[in-house]
């Protein structure tokens, strides 16, 4: 196998998530920071990387780059990393029954994950759903979906570019989002055939889902008749479908087995519903500041929502039990048996982390 380049600080935390048995509350909101810190830093690279490649024409390179370094929450490209270490950290502990977590990872260490190809795989797998996401928010703010002027904090693509090079963006980002996944690129190992063609058997229907929910999404729009079968359909496809392609690709690079396939799929379609259902809220309930986007934009373009249907405090314990239920799905099938509580399951495993944050999340 050819050896990659990847840098050694970020292996250690994407590979696996451990923590020492004499944690404390703060020592394992500080282990899940620095999980998701590694994450967005190897990301970060990883888009650096890939728009070398790619050699984009300007203007349509600076917008691509506007766009995919804002200051997003990435939970996308989090739930393909916590996925990858759930698996590795319940299937294979061979590697880290070798080595002190708590102390500095070993040259030999670094070295055997800078060879993996699976990690390497997992890198190509954030890369590829933060991509897709992304060309998605590009397109849903343009002046004929949304027209929304403000993302993630700052003017959209087509408030700082003109509307030509925002549609351009997204096109290329969407292209890039399967390119990436079996692209030449510097830094990563040679893809894995077989994980690839898996990887685009989940990314690429769902894409397609994503798509469709959008349009039923609009359809939707000024509709007083909607259910909640109705509105549960639209988003398991416009928002659930990418966050269960992310869970899924982590997974799979990391050789999830079908149960566990099955489990990360059940936990990924509870959440995808429950993170909705969470942004419908916080459109009603949190300022434009905190958001990063307009606050009420729900209200202004009449769309159907959870908290129109069923109220801000009815809409919050369906979202709570929700998020239970995706938990369920991991402790059940994919948590150590050496585990006696609820607790214990979230201090030492990164899906359990990570859907914590995403329940406590403001924006």
């Amino acid at each position: 196998m050819t050896v990659s380049s990847t840098p050694s600080v970020m292996p250690t935390s994407f590979k696996s998530f451990n923590r020492s048995d004499s944690r404390t509350d703060s020592n394992a909101n500080n282990s899940t920071q620095q999980f998701h810190s590694a994450v967005r830093e190897q990301l970060a690279q990883d888009i650096d990387v890939l728009f070398a490649y790619a050699q984009l024409p300007s203007p349509l390179l600076d917008a691509c780059r506007y766009v995919m370094t804002g200051q997003g929450k990435l939970v996308r490209p989090l739930l393909v990393a916590s996925a990858f270490a759930n698996v590795n950290d319940h299937s294979d502990k061979s590697i880290d029954n070798k080595f002190d977590t708590d102390t500095a990872v070993s040259d030999e260490l670094a070295s055997l994950l800078e060879n993996d190809s699976d990690y390497d795989m997992a890198r190509r797998a954030a890369l590829a759903v933060e991509l897709l996401h992304t060309y998605s928010l590009v397109h849903d703010d343009l002046p004929c979906m949304d027209d929304d002027d403000l993302r993630r904090g700052q003017p959209t693509a087509h408030i700082v570019f003109e509307e030509s090079t925002a549609l351009l963006a997204g096109d290329v980002l969407q292209t890039l989002a399967f390119e990436v996944l079996t692209a030449e690129l510097p830094t990563f190992a040679p893809y894995d055939s077989n994980i690839a063609s898996q990887l685009l058997a989940i990314f690429a229907p769902r894409a397609r889902r994503m798509v469709s929910g959008q349009m039923l999404d609009l359809n939707a729009e000024a509709s007083d008749s909607i259910s909640q079968t109705d509105l549960e359909s639209i988003h398991r496809d416009k928002t659930g479908a990418l966050i269960e392609a992310a869970m899924l690709m982590g997974g799979i690079c990391a050789g999830a087995t079908a149960p566990q396939r099955m489990a990360l799929q059940e936990c990924a379609q509870h959440i995808g519903l429950a993170f909705q259902v969470q942004d419908d809220i916080l459109d009603v309930t949190t300022s434009t500041d905190t958001l990063g986007k307009p606050a009420g934009s729900d209200e202004k373009l009449d769309k159907s929502t959870y908290v129109k249907l069923m109220g801000v405090d009815q809409a919050t314990s369906y979202a709570q039990s929700l998020f239970n239920d995706g938990r369920a799905a991991i402790i059940r099938e994919m948590s150590s048996g050496e585990l006696s509580s609820s607790t214990d399951n979230i201090d030492n495993d990164a899906l359990l982390a990570l859907i914590e944050w995403l329940w406590s999340r403001k924006k």
